[in-house]
């Protein structure tokens, strides 16, 4: 069984080590994937200094620039999908998404899920240091996501997610239209519209301790019209 961690990267420098380091301790042999775009910290850098010492776990994509955390996931799964990986995550770089909590996602999709959520807000809200403007949002725009489209996720924006195989190869995935925040509603979304079982896995979310947060307004607009947009569409196999 082959693992892949799928995890974008822009000027993560002071994660980047950390949190490869992190991932390869875990006894399952998860292998890596870091998308970066173009970094100007020496994000890049940091990561091919590591590529000899974990040889042929560590893979890096560089892209030339920002090009949306959307298509930075949809480089990776198609990586995954050439390469034969059976199970393929997505994780962030800061430290919010615990690294040990990679083989609980793992489980649950080894055990019948076609797809697995860390997820902040299954079993009350679980977040901690993020500011309470923030966890509002956040927690709302599940809400919102579950009173639009019907859709019995408690935390559909969750970027801590374990996907079977056969769920990206039976997405089109050049027809994912959302780019950012909103990116992750969708690919659950559809995944929930093609039949697929999912789990929502209890995590804590952390805040990050070092970088700076990639979030902006437009990110979240984007979400906000592209639910109702995903409301109306039709999904075919």
């Amino acid at each position: 069984m082959k693992n892949l961690v799928i995890i974008p990267t822009y000027n993560e420098v002071e994660n980047a080590e950390k949190i490869i380091r992190a991932v390869f301790a875990l006894p399952e042999g998860f292998e890596i994937l870091i998308i970066d775009d173009g970094s100007p910290d020496g994000t890049a850098a940091v990561v091919k200094g590591l590529q000899a010492e974990f040889d042929g776990r560590l893979h890096i994509i560089e892209r030339s620039g920002k090009l949306g955390l959307g298509t930075a996931y949809l480089t990776g799964f198609k990586f995954a999908l050439e390469h034969g990986y059976d199970y393929i995550f997505e994780m962030d770089a800061d430290f919010s998404h615990a690294p040990s909590d990679l083989p609980r996602l793992l489980d649950a999709c080894s055990n019948g899920a076609d797809m697995s959520i860390g997820s902040r807000y299954s079993n009350g809200v679980s977040v901690v240091n993020w500011p309470i403007g923030r966890i509002l949002i956040s927690y709302f725009a599940s809400v919102y996501v579950r009173t639009v489209l019907g859709f019995k996720i408690y935390d559909s924006t969750a970027g801590f997610v374990c996907y079977s195989r056969k769920v990206l190869e039976t997405i089109d995935l050049d027809a994912v239209q959302m780019k950012g925040y909103g990116f992750q509603i969708e690919m659950k979304y559809t995944a929930y519209k093609m039949g697929f079982r999912i789990a929502e896995v209890p995590v804590i979310f952390v805040n990050r301790k070092e970088g700076t947060s990639k979030m902006s307004g437009s990110i979240f607009g984007e979400a906000f019209w592209g639910v109702i947009k995903l409301r109306f569409r039709k999904f075919h196999r």
